[in-house]
C-alpha cells in the first residue's frame, strides 16, 4: 500500500502520515531527508523526533539516493519529505540534476520491498509568485515528482487544516 500525503506548511501532514502507520504490526522505518543545516532545520528535526518518540520507528537519514536504502522486505516506511529530498538531489552536489527520474524510480523500487509506504510531500507553486530560475525549476521538479508518485500511489491525501481529504483511494481518520 502506498499513500502520498500532501499539503501546505504546518497543515498536519506529518501527524497524519504517522497515523497511517500506527496500526502497522511490523518493523517501521522513518526516512528523514532534511539536511540538518541551520536553526530552522534543527527545530523541525527536534519536533519530528519528539512526535515519533515511543512509536517504535527506526530512523534512517537519507539526504539523496532514496532507491539505495537498505530496508528489509515487508516493513512499513514513512518518508519525510519529498521537498527536502528534491532540494538535496537538485542543489546538494553543487549542480542541478534530473531529480524527477531519480526520486520517482527510487521510491518505486522502495515500494516494491515494503508492505506499507507513506510519503510526505509539500504543496509548492500554488501561490502565483515568480521566483528565481533555480527556485522555479525546483517548483517544476516537485510538481513532476508529486504527479508521478500520485499516479502509482494507492491513496493520495491532502491535509487541509489538519483534516485529511482523499483525492485517490481513501483517507484514515
Amino acid at each position: 500500500m502506498i499513500t502520498l500525503v500532501t499539503g501546505g506548511t504546518k497543515c498536519g501532514k506529518s501527524s497524519y502520515a504517522e497515523r497511517v502507520l500506527e496500526s502497522f504490526g511490523g518493523t517501521k522505518y522513518y526516512v528523514a531527508t532534511m539536511n540538518p543545516v541551520g536553526d530552522d532545520a534543527q527545530e523541525i528535526i527536534a519536533r519530528h523526533t519528539e512526535m515519533r518518540r515511543g512509536k517504535n520507528y527506526i530512523t534512517i537519514e537519507c539526504l539523496r539516493d532514496i532507491g539505495d536504502l537498505d530496508i528489509p522486505e515487508g516493513c512499513g516506511v514513512l518518508i519525510e519529505c519529498i521537498g527536502n529530498l528534491c532540494a538535496n538531489e537538485m542543489f546538494g552536489s553543487g549542480e542541478v540534476n534530473e531529480a524527477v527520474l531519480k526520486i520517482t524510480e527510487g521510491i518505486r523500487a522502495l515500494s516494491e520491498r515494503t508492505a506499507e509506504l507513506v510519503i510526505v510531500t509539500n504543496e509548492v507553486g500554488s501561490d502565483g509568485n515568480d521566483y528565481s530560475p533555480d527556485t522555479m525549476q525546483y517548483i517544476n521538479e516537485m510538481a513532476s515528482i508529486n504527479r508521478c508518485i500520485a499516479e502509482f500511489a494507492d491513496n493520495v491525501v491532502e491535509c487541509v487544516y489538519g483534516i485529511p481529504v482523499a483525492y485517490k483511494g481513501k483517507a484514515i481518520c
